[in-house]
């Protein structure tokens, strides 16, 4: 799984990062979270609140982005957007 983050300020991507594991053994959802928490951190974010619309967005596109409102601590972005990469 590869996923790719980044967070945009207006219009314009302030913070790009990549996060990948290959692990055939392991559940998806377990390598989903693995990334996204690994993106956060390489991001230097607070990890934000998973909401049903991105679970949704996830699941149809492939990508969703989190808002401040999801976060609990104060950003200094706009959104914080992320994107599932094909294998």
């Amino acid at each position: 799984m590869k996923l790719i983050g980044k967070l945009v300020k207006d219009t314009k991507t302030v913070k790009a990062a990549v996060a990948e594991k290959r692990d055939d053994k392991a559940d998806y959802r377990d390598l989903l979270e693995e990334c996204f928490l690994k993106l956060c951190s390489d991001l230097d974010i607070p990890v934000p609140l998973w909401l049903k619309k991105n679970s949704k967005e996830f699941g149809a596109y492939r990508f969703t982005f989190f808002t401040a409102d999801q976060f609990l601590e104060r950003i200094d972005f706009d959104r914080f957007e992320m994107r599932l990469e094909p294998d």
